[in-house]
């Protein structure tokens, strides 16, 4: 109840200044419809706010949310595939012209990754899952062995990120805009505690600071 309290207290103010703030803003994609340009898949966590950490407000972004901000590869078996959905619709129906995979520090899922785990009736979503990260795991483990695990853990959630691209070019029409160069793909990381984004660099290889130079 308490939490209720705390939730009808940031309606109030949401109503009361964002809202109004916004209105015109409202009311135009009311009429008008969504025409994001960008596909945001991100983590579930709750530390991570994707229109926070980008400055977006209501209709620039498409947001994916999924334990890891996994990426599944393109199956069409027919079943109920949620983040395949997404991804479809927002290449396919909303023509987005950017996606990007949102990795972040402390991520939980990356953590489980190195973890052993007993199945049972309680976790037998999160086990299956997390399967989707097992390379990313042994790659890390091959290049980062012998480092502490702290080490471990963050190159796996860069590696990770950019190994969930990889899965998105499983995707027909995402592979066919990408090399038509109507569809661009990012990889991110974003570190919780310095508020740091980092984005990674084709050219370079390599993650650099989301900062852009000056002319």
């Amino acid at each position: 109840m308490k939490r209720l309290k705390e939730f009808q207290e940031g309606y109030k103010k949401f109503k009361e200044v964002e809202f109004k703030k916004n209105k015109k803003r409202f009311k135009k994609l009311v009429k008008e419809g969504q025409s994001p340009k960008v596909l945001f898949i991100t983590c579930s966590d709750s530390r991570v706010i994707p229109d926070l950490i980008t400055g977006s407000g209501p209709g620039d972004l498409f947001i994916v949310r999924n334990i890891g901000n996994f990426v599944p590869p393109y199956n069409p078996d027919g079943g109920y595939h949620c983040t395949a959905a997404a991804i479809e619709y927002a290449v396919g129906y909303l023509e987005v012209t950017d996606i990007i995979v949102c990795g972040h520090s402390d991520c939980g899922a990356v953590k489980e990754l190195f973890l052993e785990h007993t199945p049972n009736p309680k976790n037998i979503n999160i086990i299956k899952w997390l399967d989707l990260g097992k390379k990313a795991k042994e790659k890390t483990l091959e290049v980062m062995g012998n480092k502490p695990f702290k080490k471990q853990r963050r190159y796996a959630e860069k590696l990770s990120a950019l190994m969930q691209i990889e899965n998105l070019l499983t995707y027909p029409e995402v592979k066919e805009k990408v090399e038509a160069g109507k569809l661009h793909l990012h990889a991110w990381h974003y570190n919780i505690k310095t508020g740091k984004i980092k984005y990674f660099d084709d050219e370079k290889n390599e993650y650099r600071p989301l900062e852009f130079d000056k002319e």
